[in-house]
């Protein structure tokens, strides 16, 4: 087999590994991130979906800024929702990512107990709260909650 054969193979096997990962990055379950859109000034996401004890990454366009947002039940057998972000390290863009029972901020790997995460811990690195309701078997969050947190973004 010649070189030129050899380079067309290879080159040609390359280009298909990067094809087939940009779009196993879009296929759901494939990617930690999951897009949404609002439908009627809200989000709707199962509960069912959300129940595992595994955090959930969530990302939707609002007001033309991607906002991240990640829903996880907690120990205490509640759901907890959050930006991706916090008012300390929000620049740094990195978020959080789970390690057992707690959310730790990639950027200064602080730890935070994904059972206190809500309205009454806020400010420093902190998860950003994101209000929502269960109603009808799914988490409800609002398009105008989700749009306060564009900053972070």
């Amino acid at each position: 087999m010649g070189t030129g054969l050899r380079l067309g193979i290879f080159t040609g096997l390359l280009i298909l590994v990067g094809v087939a990962t940009v779009f196993a990055l879009n296929i759901p379950g494939f990617s930690k991130v999951e897009k949404v859109k609002a439908v009627n000034g809200v989000v709707s996401i199962p509960v069912a979906k959300v129940s595992d004890g595994e955090a959930h990454f969530y990302r939707i366009k609002e007001g033309g800024k991607d906002i991240g947002f990640f829903i996880v039940k907690g120990a205490d057998g509640a759901l907890h929702t959050a930006f991706d972000s916090c008012d300390v390290c929000y620049k740094a863009k990195k978020g959080y990512e789970q390690k057992g029972d707690f959310m730790v901020c990639k950027n200064c790997n602080q730890r935070f107990a994904i059972a206190k995460i809500g309205p009454h811990a806020v400010g420093g690195c902190n998860p950003s709260y994101l209000p929502s309701t269960i109603q009808g078997g799914s988490v409800i969050i609002k398009s105008g909650d989700l749009q306060s947190g564009a900053k972070y973004f």
